[in-house]
């Protein structure tokens, strides 16, 4: 076996740009350390056969359940990265993980996977010293091409009670093909797992994004929801009325100009973001997010994403202190917007790296039960000392 040498990392990360998968999983070995761990996470450029990588890395870690994703791409040790993946271990003194495969998404059964998600939670609580899940949040990783985040979220968030929720739908690096979650020594398509965890430490699930509404709307006048598609918008094609209320010609519509210029909606009084994923046929848009005829979207504009990243990691540490860890979920339109502005992607990797942020970009985010975009989410962990 291979020896660690690593420096001791409270909550042990890893990184690896290996050629394979057995050598990177070798790689995250000699970050992550032999320490015992209630569960691996890893998430993963396209690069590699993540079946390969996961069973890798339980191989290092059978005693660990091991979960991850594929991505749009990674955040590691040196922020955003394009290739590899990036890994992290929760110390088993410090974490308790329960998990479950949700398979079949694009077919499931809102009121079965509601009983098991109260049946789950029941046992984990059950399974706490305490009896009771105050310091616990749950993390749910889905099929990014699945088109049905929202029907998951509907089954789970609401038997999870006091337990906060965040996530992020798996990508592969906007090939929009094939994306896959791992999960008990398999990499499943069409799936998604729930992830719930107990901890002693401080921690807080946050989210945050960097656009405002505007006084300009635009309602949906044909769409089909099934496959999230709108066709007509302000009853013109969709692709020339998006593009005139943004300035520009339909045919310079492409993934930057969707991520600069992304609509939200409003719901429970709140503003989020719904993305554009790319036209559709001669005159659709495929959105991410379910859409419906009828539905009012407003226009964005976009605040300075430093600022707001900057004033998110102030929030956190007035809450919990420096963070050992934060699990990041960030959508891709974000790290597309920022290819547009170098100096500010710069900054952006190097806030993530001054935070601990391990994660990926992802095809959608979850957060409590919304599925949203163009937003970061995750949970950022402190850390208390066995003798504090």
């Amino acid at each position: 076996m291979l020896d660690n040498k690593a420096k001791k990392q409270k909550i042990p990360k890893g990184n690896s740009k290996a050629r394979t998968a057995p050598r990177a999983a070798g790689e995250l070995f000699i970050g992550l350390g032999n320490e015992p761990f209630s569960a691996i996470f890893f998430f993963t450029s396209g690069a590699y056969d993540i079946a390969a990588l996961g069973d890798a890395l339980e191989a290092f870690y059978p005693d660990a359940l091991v979960f991850g994703c594929t991505s749009a791409g990674v955040i590691g040790e040196n922020g955003y990265q394009n290739d590899g993946v990036c890994a992290f271990g929760l110390p088993e003194d410090h974490f308790m993980v329960e998990g479950a495969l949700i398979p079949d998404v694009s077919t499931i059964d809102i009121s079965d996977w509601s009983v098991r998600t109260k049946s789950l939670v029941t046992e984990f609580r059950n399974s706490l010293p305490q009896k009771n899940t105050d310091q616990s949040f749950g993390l749910v990783l889905i099929d990014g091409l699945s088109l049905v985040e929202e029907t998951v979220l509907n089954a789970l968030y609401p038997e999870l009670g006091d337990i906060p929720l965040f996530g992020g739908s798996a990508g592969d690096d906007l090939k929009f093909k094939e994306t896959l979650i791992y999960y008990n020594g398999q990499a499943h398509h069409d799936a998604a797992t729930l992830v719930l965890v107990h901890t002693d430490c401080p921690f807080k699930v946050f989210r945050t994004q960097h656009f405002l509404e505007t006084e300009r709307k635009m309602v949906i006048t044909e769409a089909d929801p099934a496959s999230r598609i709108v066709r007509e918008i302000n009853a013109a094609p969709a692709t020339e009325e998006y593009a005139r209320l943004i300035g520009v010609k339909p045919e310079d519509l492409n993934p930057e100009q969707f991520a600069a210029h992304p609509v939200m909606v409003r719901v429970a009084g709140s503003y989020y973001v719904r993305s554009i994923q790319r036209p559709e046929g001669e005159d659709g848009l495929r959105f991410f997010c379910a859409i419906d005829e009828g539905l009012v979207l407003t226009l964005a504009k976009g605040q300075d994403i430093v600022t707001n990243l900057e004033t998110t990691f102030d929030d956190i540490e007035k809450t919990i202190g420096k963070p050992e860890l934060i699990i990041g979920c960030d959508c891709i339109f974000r790290k597309l917007e920022l290819e547009q502005a170098p100096q500010k992607k710069a900054q952006v990797s190097q806030l993530l790296v001054d935070h601990n942020v391990y994660g990926f970009n992802t095809y959608g985010e979850q957060f409590a039960g919304m599925h949203v975009n163009q937003t970061f989410t995750g949970v950022a962990i402190g850390w208390r000392d066995a003798d504090d």
